[in-house]
């Protein structure tokens, strides 16, 4: 599951750099001294297919959700196909997609929006959860758990059925967008007691499970992305079988189906296998030197001299 093209999805780092920007009516503009370029929802839009392997219902379940206008969350492993998946149904909705990336210094202010001191004046600019609220966009908050907890305050308005956003600042109250639909990926191995959560939030949204494909399947994916042929594929795939097995015996996370691409990449350059398995399969997931020396006795037990 190779990263789609940046081009096609915007992220919450792209939407930062729109902070310059102020409204005008319904359309969207950047100030002098930002390239003079438009700004539109437009942008944010799937323009190719991305590849998507369904593992069971959930294209179906999703359609029928956007079209209830219900929330949902994607829950699963790092790598399992969760925003490729997004992306995929985006496509399929031909909706666009606006990708936060919640990190725990996101505060309600950056999805809402805020007032910027531009030019000679003061304006109003949209965060991207208004933008996505007004203009029926699909709103995805990536690991919405790492946020701070003051954003459930905006999220569940527009999570049951009110399908409202609250700007507080402005005193105004935004009602979403028919074609608007909340979605917030959560990777379950990361739960705390710290970090979690609420029921309170939970029971706003549809849950769809994710995980890892079955070797045949995650081996196919592996080749469509790459240049490698079916031996090398499998025995990839068979490698990640072999770490995530050693998930919670010493491992926090098992290895995700990107990185088996990553390292098919790197073998279809010329790399060496067993070289291109430990940069990409190996080494990320942990700096423990027992660890790490278990993970290449695997890697040279796959690929035998």
């Amino acid at each position: 599951m190779g990263a789609a093209p940046q081009r096609l999805v915007r992220s919450y780092r792209d939407l930062a750099v729109s902070l310059l920007i102020h409204a005008r009516g319904n359309d969207l503009m950047t100030p002098a001294g930002h390239g003079g370029e438009e700004f539109s929802i437009e942008d944010y839009r799937v323009l190719e297919e991305p590849y998507y392997r369904p593992a069971g219902d959930e294209v179906e379940l999703f359609i029928r959700a956007h079209q209830l206008k219900l929330p949902v969350m994607l829950k699963g492993p790092t790598g399992s196909g969760k925003t490729r998946f997004l992306q995929y149904m985006a496509y399929r909705l031909g909706l666009p997609l606006v990708t936060v990336a919640c990190h725990e210094d996101l505060t309600a202010s950056d999805l809402v929006g805020r007032y910027l001191f531009v030019g000679n004046e003061t304006r109003w600019v949209d965060g991207p959860l208004t933008v996505a609220v007004k203009h029926g966009a699909i709103c995805y908050l990536d690991e919405l758990v790492e946020a701070r907890k003051d954003t459930t305050v905006v999220i569940h308005p527009l999570g049951d059925d009110r399908r409202i956003l609250p700007i507080e600042k402005k005193g105004h109250i935004v009602e979403a967008h028919d074609d608007f639909m909340l979605v917030v990926s959560f990777n379950p191995g990361y739960q705390s007691i710290l970090k979690d959560l609420k029921q309170s939030t939970r029971q706003r949204f549809l849950a769809l499970d994710f995980n890892y494909l079955d070797k045949s399947a995650e081996a196919e994916i592996v080749m469509r992305e790459t240049a490698v042929d079916d031996s090398i594929a499998v025995r990839l795939v068979e490698l990640g079988t072999m770490i995530r097995n050693l998930r919670d015996h010493g491992l926090e996370e098992g290895v995700s189906t990107r990185l088996l691409v990553y390292a098919a990449r790197l073998i279809g350059q010329g790399v060496p296998p067993r070289r291109a398995a430990e940069v990409a399969m190996a080494k990320p997931l942990t700096d423990d030197g027992d660890m790490l020396a278990t993970l290449r006795e695997l890697v040279e037990a796959v690929f035998e001299a």
